[in-house]
């Protein structure tokens, strides 16, 4: 080859280079049904500034003490507590949200990045004139498409807090809570949905109108629970209600996982475990969690600690809104104290975090592993332990419920580089070993 040919081919392959982005959904190597799913500070989301790759702890740290607020939201579910939301106007900040896909509402569709959460069944994004939202917004009248719903659609009765008057036709608006400290007034409204290849048509989403706090998305949510007015319920004959996502490591700061809808392109070989239905609750993906081990010790925990009842809610649910996995008070203090025994102290604290030890120990830092019926999830150590920011400390990655909880919470921390699979119609949650990034 002569210099000028090896110049040219040079020349080419660097400006193939530049011109590639990571981020652009049209260069990406998911198609059909599958989106990627980006870490909210990752480098592809919109909320992210460029950060030193020793500061992603302190991201998972502040992530991590929104926690408090997330489970106390999980067990008000559960409780069954009714809904009182109280509306005002309020500065939108970025609080919560840890994973975040890329869709489109609307004809034209319109690029927003909304929060992927299981424990939430409602679809809703903020509208132009809403008090309290973030700069970016979803315009309903430049959408051919859009059309908001009466109180006298079935899909109105479905809703969490709904305001209709008991006569007379009239559009259905509705109150819900978020994340503890946080609400949020919506129009119930349709319009098409883009998710990657696919467009659904008149998807049933909320149109929001005010927020008070600052748990709300920014861009707003995708509900992927299992209840009436969730994704999976609203596209039954497009993905058959199974789903599955790898989340990346809160350290990819560069990296996507995926998100897969519908049964094509699941995993074949996957062990699964049963998902158990609250039907007081029914958009909460339980699952029969029977012990947990550290090391070679199954811990001593009583099984009714543990044990799936839906008159009071009490069980294990799996959440993409959490980050560190959280137990009871008793069962976490059983996993605790057997974890201390076999890595060398002394232990102090860091954040949310209560054990933490010289990462020198690490050598002999016993695996967890969560035990469900039919199912054992060995945690890589990547899963069950978070590192200071100058790597002198290693901190076992789990934590307490509030006292008075009877949930127990599997959060995404601890499901990270794993494919998890919802497959509802068999009533089954699947988990495989993936590298997600």
């Amino acid at each position: 080859m002569d210099l000028l040919s090896f110049s040219f081919l040079f020349s080419l392959l660097f400006a193939n280079t530049i011109a590639f982005d990571p981020c652009d959904s049209s260069t990406s190597k998911l198609d059909g049904s599958d989106l990627s799913v980006i870490h909210v500070y990752g480098k592809c989301s919109p909320f992210s500034a460029p950060k030193p790759a020793s500061s992603w702890v302190n991201t998972v740290l502040n992530m991590a003490s929104k926690d408090p607020e997330r489970v106390s939201y999980l067990s008000s579910l559960v409780a069954q507590k009714p809904t009182k939301v109280p509306i005002a106007s309020g500065q939108q900040v970025l609080n919560v949200g840890n994973y975040i896909v890329r869709v489109k509402i609307g004809t034209p569709g319109q690029l927003m990045f909304m929060v992927l959460d299981t424990s939430n069944d409602n679809a809703w994004v903020p509208c132009s004139g809403c008090t309290g939202c973030s700069s970016t917004v979803f315009t309903p009248n430049t959408s051919s498409t859009y059309g908001e719903m009466e109180c006298s659609v079935p899909e109105c009765t479905q809703v969490r807090g709904l305001s209709c008057p008991e006569t007379g036709t009239s559009t259905c608006f509705f109150n819900q809570s978020y994340g503890g400290d946080s609400s949020f007034s919506a129009t119930l409204s349709r319009d098409s949905l883009g998710l990657a290849a696919d467009v659904i048509p008149n998807y049933a989403f909320g149109c929001i109108n005010a927020v008070s706090g600052k748990a709300i998305p920014p861009q707003g949510l995708l509900g992927l629970g299992r209840g009436p007015t969730s994704l999976l319920s609203q596209t039954g004959s497009l993905y058959s209600g199974v789903f599955s996502y790898c989340l990346p490591s809160f350290k990819s700061y560069y990296f996507s996982g995926s998100l897969k809808l519908g049964p094509l392109g699941q995993p074949k070989n996957i062990k699964t475990t049963p998902l158990l239905k609250n039907p007081r609750r029914p958009s909460l993906y339980y699952v029969n969690l029977t012990g947990v081990s550290v090391g070679r010790v199954k811990v001593p925990i009583t099984p009714e600690l543990l044990a799936f009842d839906p008159t009071t809610g009490s069980g294990t649910i799996i959440d993409s809104g959490t980050v560190m996995t959280r137990f009871v008070p008793p069962v976490y203090e059983a996993i605790r104290d057997e974890f201390r025994k076999q890595v060398k102290g002394p232990f102090s604290s860091l954040g949310a975090f209560d054990t933490c030890f010289t990462a020198t120990n690490e050598d002999v830092t016993p695996a967890v592993t969560f035990r469900f019926e039919g199912m054992d999830l060995v945690l890589p150590l990547e899963n069950s332990l978070i590192h200071s920011s100058s790597g002198s400390l290693a901190c076992l990655a789990m934590g307490a419920m509030p006292v008075n909880s009877v949930l127990n919470v599997v959060a995404n921390l601890q499901q990270q580089n794993l494919r998890v699979m919802f497959d509802v119609p068999n009533s089954r949650l699947g988990i495989a070993r993936e590298l997600c990034n």
